[in-house]
């Protein structure tokens, strides 16, 4: 069974393998080992209580528990840029115009931005390439938002998801060639490295404070502003299933998109309802999926079922129950796993 469960410290090697695999553009899961221990003491000095806002955070592991082994991550920060400066660009607009010549020019352009400091994000999300079927993607990226919706209470109003822009295998990035090189002088292998490793002090040393014209680019880097790298397609989706949309806000590195909601608007948060456990041993599996989720903070649990579900009950199987942590009568978090509109490819 496929289960998401919170990282604990034994749970390090298999973030090592993860992260080994990630490939380059994934900056929040360093293949470095020191990086990831301080990461599982960050997290769970969270859900102990004992860390300042600007240093909490969530990372959960998706466990296939019949081959006792951890095959993807994901994780929720409850609030970015308070340690230390989030940074984006913000793509908007400049007008030049002279009515003596009968000119009016609007111009793209880039402002580097801290507008989402404060804003808790979606972030980590990876799974293992023989894994991604049966919904597994699915259950990853939306058990963080069935979180969400259980301690919302955690989440600052609004959340948002930094998608992995386009970038080959040997770490060419046409954005950064075209830009970030002309200020950084280092490849963008080495500037997406030193980011994983928590070292952006450059970033504001470095970069311009000044708007940057989007049409002095070149067409190959014009082309990925705010396009995800091939394999983060379909994480876009799943986000974008949810109720996050891009807003114009992309990576100073790649250029890959920033999506975003309001916390409240997120369908899971919005539609997720309490049901009563009931366990049955000769159960019927009804005909749509449910994301089901524990409603214990500690020790967060959540799987997929196609369960029955009445207007204050969900029935589900014994195995089910052990891997939710739950007994017959408690309570459970429940939402379809997909919305009407989505397109369950």
């Amino acid at each position: 069974m496929m289960v998401i469960r919170p990282v604990c410290r034994q749970d390090k090697q298999a973030l090592m393998m993860l992260a080994g695999s990630t490939g380059i553009g994934f900056t929040s899961l360093p293949h470095d080992e020191n990086k990831i221990s301080e990461r599982i003491e960050r997290v769970l000095a969270t859900w102990e209580g004992t860390n300042e806002v600007a240093e909490q955070g969530y990372l959960f592991v998706l466990e296939d528990t019949s081959e006792n082994c951890i095959v993807g991550v994901c994780g929720i920060e409850v609030a970015m840029g308070l340690s230390e400066p989030w940074y984006d660009f913000r793509v908007g607009t400049l007008v030049h115009a002279s009515k003596e010549l009968n000119v009016y020019t609007q111009m793209p352009t880039l402002f580097l931005s801290n507008d989402h400091t404060g804003h808790s994000e979606l972030c980590t999300l990876f799974l293992e390439p023989d894994y991604r079927k049966n919904k597994n993607g699915h259950l990853l990226s939306k058990s963080r938002m069935l979180f969400i919706a259980a301690f919302q209470d955690q989440f600052a109003d609004k959340v948002i998801a930094e998608m992995r822009g386009v970038s080959d295998e040997d770490g060419y990035s046409p954005f950064w060639e075209r830009l970030g090189r002309h200020f950084f002088s280092i490849d963008f292998r080495e500037a997406d490295q030193l980011t994983g490793l928590g070292q952006k002090s450059f970033i504001a040393e470095l970069m311009p404070k000044h708007p940057l014209y989007v049409d002095f680019l070149t067409e190959e880097a014009k082309t990925v502003i705010a396009q995800v790298h091939p394999n983060t397609i379909p994480a876009r989706r799943i986000l974008e299933s949810e109720g996050m949309r891009y807003e114009g806000y992309i990576d100073i590195f790649d250029a890959g998109p920033t999506l975003e909601a309001y916390t409240k608007d997120l369908r899971i948060v919005r539609d997720s309802e309490l049901r009563k456990v009931v366990i049955s041993l000769t159960m019927n599996e009804g005909d749509k999926q449910f994301l089901i989720g524990n409603d214990s903070y500690k020790n967060f649990r959540a799987i997929i079922g196609a369960q029955r579900v009445t207007g204050t009950e969900i029935y589900i199987t014994p195995m089910q129950a052990e891997a939710l942590n739950v007994s017959d009568g408690e309570n459970v978090r429940v939402v379809s796993l997909f919305s009407k509109e989505k397109n369950r490819d």
